[in-house]
């Protein structure tokens, strides 16, 4: 079916930049699509753009679901058994995220190489759904390829990726000074509140999986002074750009 994506992109806060550079854009906001609910936080504007970047079907998915809004497991797993569903293979995934690994300013880009679910929940738990496999292998949870594939990108572009570990938090709140502590003492280099439920189900599903965290502060404890929404957003929409110029080489060559 060609009129069916082959890549969907997760464009976390404030990562908006790529939306513009989709040619032949088709729109749908999650409003339209059933048994989605309104996306609450800003700089997640809910909504999906079809299109053709770099030659590649894409589908833009700008937002996405969490579990601090209150989000049900089967809504936070939603669009990625809707991106299975139209036949994409890629899953490529993007957030906001604070940073525990010292070398990391606001602004550097984290290529994700694996990561810690601190959530304490998983969009599995339940009935098998179709296609999904009960038990799957998390041993490389990011594709290799698509790595290797964003790296080179990266050094074509003049970004710089550092490889990290990702952990996952429930929210809403920051996290406390003793609570990065103890994920820096677990080989964590940045944190944040989504992602993980996403690659859980992605794997489950058998799509590639890459993801990618900017970070837009320090996290607590290593900040300059308390952290705040609005000071994330701006962080990230001035790193989406960069992103989103390493994202255009990661579409056009991911494996088919």
């Amino acid at each position: 079916m060609p009129d069916l994506p082959e890549i969907v992109v997760v464009l976390g806060s404030g990562l908006s930049d790529l939306v513009d550079q989709v040619e032949r854009p088709v729109t749908v906001p999650f409003s339209d699509v059933a048994g989605f609910p309104p996306t609450t936080v800003a700089g997640h504007p809910g909504r999906y753009v079809f299109g053709i970047l770099e030659g590649r079907r894409v589908l833009l998915q700008a937002g996405r679901f969490h579990f601090y809004e209150g989000c049900p497991s089967e809504v936070v797993g939603a669009p990625v058994r809707v991106a299975h569903a139209l036949g994409a293979e890629t899953l490529i995934l993007t957030n906001a995220a604070g940073g525990i690994d010292r070398r990391l300013e606001p602004g550097a880009i984290v290529l994700v190489e694996d990561h810690v679910n601190m959530q304490w929940r998983s969009p599995l738990i339940g009935p098998v759904g179709d296609g999904e496999g009960r038990w799957p292998d998390m041993s490389t949870p990011y594709d290799p390829d698509l790595q290797a594939i964003a790296l080179a990108a990266a050094r074509t572009v003049g970004v710089q990726l550092t490889r990290g570990t990702y952990a996952a938090v429930l929210g809403p709140s920051y996290e406390t000074p003793a609570e990065i502590r103890m994920l820096r003492s677990l080989g964590v280099d940045a944190v944040g509140m989504s992602t993980v439920p996403e690659v859980l189900l992605a794997r489950a599903l058998g799509l590639r999986v890459a993801a990618f965290s900017v970070i837009a502060n320090r996290a607590s404890g290593l900040a300059a002074g308390p952290l705040s929404h609005d000071d994330v957003t701006e962080v990230v929409q001035r790193a989406s750009e960069s992103l989103a110029r390493v994202l255009r080489l990661v579409v056009r060559d991911a494996p088919v």
